[in-house]
C-alpha cells in the first residue's frame, strides 16, 4: 500500500489542507488539496479522467494539462471529481490525526533491506524498499490478523496484503484506506471476505469469485489466449485458444478467425463459438505460429 499525499506531524486546523476548485488555463476543473493537485482531464473519447500533479505553486488558473502526470483512473463528471478531492482532503485530515511517524529503520524485510518506515502504532510499521514495501507486524499485532489473511512471520506486502492489516487494525487507517481495503480484499480474497462478513458474495461483487465462475462454467470452452488482426483475412481477428484458456508447452492450441467487429476479449478472456467461429489452419499472422507449426 502506497499513499500519494504528505504526511502532516501537525493535526490542528491551521495545518490541515484546504480545499481549493478553480479551472485551468485550458479550461478544465482542477483543485488543490494541500501539496496535491487534481485535475478533470479529457480523454479524447467524450469522457474524463482524474490526474494528479504535486507541488504546483501556479495559480490554478494558470495550471496546464502538462502540470500532472498521475493517472487515478475515469470520472464521470464535475460532480464526481468534486466529490473524489473531497475525499482525498477528508484521508488526508484523517492522516494527520493518526499521527503516524517517520522513522529510519535499519532491517531486513522479504523485499529487501529498508530505507525507511513509518510508524503507524506500536508493533506495526511500514517499510519503503528499494524495489517494493509493505508492513510488519510484531508477534502480538498480527494476532489481530484475520486467521484467512494472517501470514506467519507478520509480513504483508503492499500491493493487496497490506488490506490484511487495515481490516484487522482498523483504528489506525483512514475511512478511506478501510474502504479500500474491503474492496481488495472482497476482489483478491473472496472466500476470506465471506468468513469475515458471514455472507456470501453474489455476482458482480468480487472480481475474483467472477473469475472462478467464469473459468468453472468455461472449463471445456475454446478461450483466446492471444489474438490479431488477421493480414491473410482482412476484417477477422485471427486467434489462439485454449481449453479452458490454459496456457504450458503440453497444452493444446488451436487456432480461430473472429470478426474484428465482434472479437472483444473481455475480463476474463473471448470464448469461442465453435457453431459461428471457424477453426483455422491457413496462413498464420502470428511469427512464432508460422515458424513452429
Amino acid at each position: 500500500m502506497t499513499t500519494s499525499v504528505p504526511i502532516i506531524a501537525d493535526p490542528s486546523a491551521t495545518k490541515l489542507p484546504v480545499v481549493e476548485f478553480g479551472c485551468s488555463a485550458e479550461d478544465f476543473a482542477v483543485a488543490r488539496v494541500g501539496d496535491t493537485a487534481f485535475a478533470m482531464l479529457p480523454n479524447g473519447a467524450g469522457r474524463h479522467f482524474l490526474a494528479t500533479g504535486w507541488r504546483l505553486t501556479k495559480p490554478l488558473g494558470q495550471w496546464t494539462r502538462q502540470d500532472f502526470y498521475g493517472h487515478c483512473g475515469l470520472v464521470v463528471d464535475e460532480a464526481a471529481f468534486r466529490a473524489q478531492v473531497n475525499d482525498n482532503a477528508g484521508h488526508q485530515r484523517e492522516v494527520a490525526a493518526l499521527g503516524r511517524r517517520e522513522v529510519i529503520v535499519h532491517a531486513n524485510t522479504p523485499w529487501g533491506p529498508s530505507q525507511g518506515g513509518t510508524v503507524y502504532a506500536e508493533g506495526v510499521v511500514f517499510h519503503s524498499t528499494a524495489g517494493h514495501g509493505g508492513f510488519h507486524l510484531d508477534p502480538f499485532r498480527n494476532l489481530s490478523i484475520h486467521p484467512a489473511l494472517r501470514k506467519a512471520q507478520g509480513f504483508y506486502e503492499e500491493d493487496a496484503e497490506w488490506a490484511a492489516v487495515a481490516q484487522g487494525l482498523p483504528e489506525l487507517f483512514t475511512t478511506r484506506e478501510r474502504r479500500l481495503a474491503d474492496e481488495t480484499i472482497r476482489n483478491h480474497w473472496p472466500e476470506a471476505w465471506e468468513k469475515i462478513h458471514g455472507r456470501i458474495l453474489q455476482p458482480g461483487e468480487s472480481h475474483e469469485r467472477d473469475r472462478q465462475a467464469f473459468d468453472q462454467k468455461h472449463a471445456g470452452n475454446w478461450i483466446v489466449i492471444s489474438a490479431l488482426r488477421s493480414d491473410h483475412h482482412p476484417g477477422f481477428t485471427e486467434v489462439i485458444a485454449t481449453r479452458g484458456g490454459k496456457r504450458g508447452e503440453r497444452v493444446e492450441e488451436r487456432r480461430f478467425l473472429v470478426p474484428s467487429a465482434e472479437y472483444r476479449a473481455g475480463p476474463f478472456g473471448f470464448v469461442i463459438d465453435e457453431t459461428q467461429h471457424e477453426a483455422y489452419d491457413g496462413p498464420s499472422s502470428f511469427v512464432g505460429w508460422a515458424m513452429n507449426r
